[in-house]
């Protein structure tokens, strides 16, 4: 008999949930309105990922397929379309592997990037909290990985471990997660000293709760806006890779090994460097617009 108004209870709860969880979300557009800085940057974002998810409606040939090599802009392909961005050396459609290498660069990045805040995220709130030895040994760590340059860092573990997915996000997070670490035990050594936090510890709380409920979401603003940043610079990252033969291998469609494959070609064809250009500066500038609308949100607050 005390099934249904338990059930009753629950379906209730997750419907608060449910509203408490929209409600966010449109005061976060609504925030986001007040900038057209930040609409311009989620424009140019959301234009990438809508390309990306469709990449198999909207590429009109195979990124892979060798059909026509040295194709000029428009021309006209056998199939009766056209190639729209011409072809590079090797025949494959340049507008397709744009399309196509979105994929890449919105999977990997976004990856690296959660996986280097996890990482820094956590060793900062235990440098900042528990401070002592554990703040010195990490802070320690974090002073000597940052001694090195980030490139140099990124060529030397994949030259180690291989040209791979999951290298490219291992060195991110290597390279990066210091980095970040260092901006949120600023944070967390700002907000330990607060009054909520006392009555947190006065009311036996654990410090895992104290650091992930009661520091963290208060961390949030400073985060987000530089994981815009971030993300923007591991994006340059994996373009930076691919140019150098570090990056994902063929035949993926990859924008900054299309840059590296067709450089030699620059000055006869240049449709077929500055197209993969274009790419990665408007999305990299799509994230900085978006940072900077944020960060002036922030300063209205």
């Amino acid at each position: 008999m005390t099934a249904a108004p338990q059930e009753q209870t629950i379906a209730a709860g997750d419907e608060e949930s449910r509203s408490r969880g929209l409600a966010r979300l449109v005061r976060a557009i609504g925030l986001l309105r007040e900038s057209r800085l930040a609409m311009l940057g989620v424009a140019i974002v959301l234009f990438w990922i809508v390309v990306a998810v469709f990449a198999p409606l909207l590429a009109p040939f195979s990124p892979t397929a060798n059909i026509r090599p040295m194709q000029p802009l428009l021309s006209v392909a056998p199939n009766g379309g056209r190639f729209w961005l011409g072809t590079d050396h090797l025949g494959r459609d340049i507008l397709s592997r744009l399309i196509y290498g979105a994929r890449t660069v919105l999977i990997y990045a976004p990856l690296a990037t959660l996986s280097a805040y996890a990482v820094g995220i956590m060793a900062g709130l235990l440098a900042g909290y528990r401070r002592g030895w554990i703040d010195e040994a990490l802070s320690r760590l974090g002073d000597l990985v940052l001694a090195f340059p980030a490139l140099v860092l990124y060529i030397v573990i994949i030259s180690k471990f291989g040209a791979s997915g999951f290298n490219i996000i291992l060195a991110v997070t290597l390279a990066s997660g210091p980095g970040i670490m260092r901006i949120v035990r600023g944070l967390v050594l700002d907000l330990s000293g607060r009054a909520y936090i006392a009555a947190a510890q006065l009311r036996g709380e654990s410090a895992l709760y104290v650091m992930l409920v009661e520091i963290l979401p208060n961390c949030r603003g400073p985060i987000i806006v530089d994981a815009c940043l971030r993300l923007g610079y591991v994006v340059v990252t994996i373009g930076t890779l691919g140019f150098l033969g570090l990056g994902l291998p063929p035949p993926n469609p990859d924008w900054g090994s299309m840059i590296n494959e067709t450089r030699q070609f620059a000055l006869i064809f240049p449709y077929m460097v500055v197209s993969p250009c274009l790419a990665v500066s408007s999305l990299v500038l799509g994230l900085n617009l978006l940072a900077d609308g944020l960060r002036e949100i922030s300063a209205r607050d």
